[in-house]
């Protein structure tokens, strides 16, 4: 399985940091945002990982290069305007193929990966377009995006539905089949009317990720985070 890290926004909240630097090069305690992704990718055995890129794009290989320190291959897709998660996922397509691939934002933070490969198999199982794991509402979605259809699926995989309560975040992270990108035009576009289409048609499925997650999208955020993890290394 591939994976596809999002890295093209131009992080506006990240201001004056992201003046400098693309967002998922921010430091977070000495290491770039990005950096974590890539070493948990490699931990479990992902060896392909294509990155988008546009807001300074070019920092993007010079820092990473073509990914050997990790062991794994990475693959440039870039953008000369960011075209949104849908717009940079087409472009990208021919460099992801045609099996499902791993998604991840640039900009979040996570302890660890969530179960990707039970999820890529529930993808190919049912045939679905993807499988997205949800996230309890932080401060700044606290309306949430989609609820868990039947009771009980927050712990499993299961259908996700547009209204009901609870509601839960969308994390930023899913498994997901290029067909659901095949027939959009080259372009912008954002994922959310596409996610939200299929999960109308209940195409995709999802579960709850509990595990610490973080949207690093302010730079009060950043600084939770900084603190965090200097705690944790204190410790250890």
């Amino acid at each position: 399985m591939k994976a596809m890290i999002l890295a093209a926004g131009r992080g506006e909240r990240l201001r004056p940091l992201t003046d400098t630097l693309p967002k998922p090069l921010v430091h977070a305690n000495g290491k770039p945002l990005i950096e974590y992704h890539l070493e948990k990718l490699a931990k479990i055995g992902i060896t392909e990982v294509v990155i988008n890129q546009a807001w300074l794009g070019h920092m993007l290989p010079e820092q990473l290069g073509n990914g050997e320190r990790w062991g794994i291959e990475i693959h440039y897709s870039q953008e000369n305007e960011a075209l949104e998660t849908a717009g940079g996922i087409k472009k990208a397509l021919p460099l992801l193929g045609d099996e499902p691939f791993l998604l991840l934002n640039g900009d979040i933070y996570i302890d660890q990966l969530p179960d990707v490969f039970s999820a890529l198999t529930t993808v190919e199982t049912e045939n679905l377009d993807g499988f997205i794991w949800l996230v309890n509402n932080p401060e700044h979605n606290l309306k949430g995006d989609f609820a868990f259809a039947s009771k009980g699926s927050t712990k499993h995989a299961g259908d996700l539905s547009l209204n009901g309560q609870p509601c839960f975040t969308y994390s930023g992270m899913g498994i997901f089949s290029p067909k659901m990108f095949a027939d959009l035009p080259q372009g912008s576009q954002p994922l959310g009317p596409l996610l939200r289409q299929s999960i109308v048609q209940a195409q995709t499925f999802g579960c709850h990720f509990t595990h610490f997650w973080c949207d690093v999208g302010t730079i009060e955020r950043l600084k939770m985070l900084n603190h965090r993890l200097l705690s944790q290394t204190s410790k250890s």
